[in-house]
């Protein structure tokens, strides 16, 4: 086997293994690779109609990464639902998705939600985070929970919670907490600063 068989393999190696990821940013960037990777090789190798069919799966990631990083931070793309504690769907999406939530939570208890702001970020009928809170006195918003589906893991849904919606300032909230031992945080890039183990949002006053 040669080296330009060798980059073939690869190259099929990377198509597959894109369509084994959850993450949907992380699908297309690997399969645009993959599909790189193989236009090369068909190319060199005078498979033209190989050629072709890579180019337009590339064009179509293309087509989606673009669409994906241009509505990552849309406020009409995603949206924040207010549903209550004692809510059945979110009953049903903390129990779907029970075993990632302890994954990344493992300090979050299901079982105590009484008291907690619920709320679902959604884009169209999907649902791809989940946040709870509570008041902790004093203006201060502590977090239980922060969930994100694994196909939205690579963006920041939560943010429309926390900056793009008045959800707690409506509230008289004036600091927003992160919850305790959440594993991987991503609040630095949603303009948090950390405290200690915790992250803190100053929220703007009214």
């Amino acid at each position: 086997m040669n080296w330009l068989e060798l980059v073939g393999w690869a190259g099929s190696a990377l198509l597959v293994w894109s369509l084994l990821q959850t993450r949907i940013l992380r699908l297309r960037a690997l399969n645009l690779i993959g599909c790189l990777i193989l236009i090369g090789y068909n190319a060199a190798v005078q498979v033209w109609p190989m050629v072709g069919l890579n180019v337009v799966l590339a064009v179509i990631n293309v087509w989606y990464l673009r669409r994906l990083l241009a509505t990552r931070h849309d406020e009409q793309t995603y949206q924040v639902v207010e549903v209550g504690a004692d809510d059945a769907f979110l009953a049903h999406t903390l129990r779907v998705h029970a075993a990632d939530i302890a994954r990344f939570n493992p300090g979050f208890h299901p079982t105590r939600l009484a008291g907690r702001s619920a709320f679902l970020v959604v884009r169209a009928d999907e649902v791809v985070g989940v946040v709870l809170a509570h008041d902790a006195g004093d203006g201060v918003a502590q977090v239980d929970l922060d969930y994100v589906t694994p196909p939205f893991r690579d963006f920041t849904p939560g943010e429309f919670v926390y900056r793009r919606s008045s959800l707690f300032t409506d509230r008289g909230f004036r600091r927003v907490l992160s919850p305790p031992g959440m594993l991987a945080p991503y609040y630095q890039r949603i303009g948090f600063r950390q405290q200690g183990q915790s992250y803190v949002l100053d929220l703007p006053g009214r």
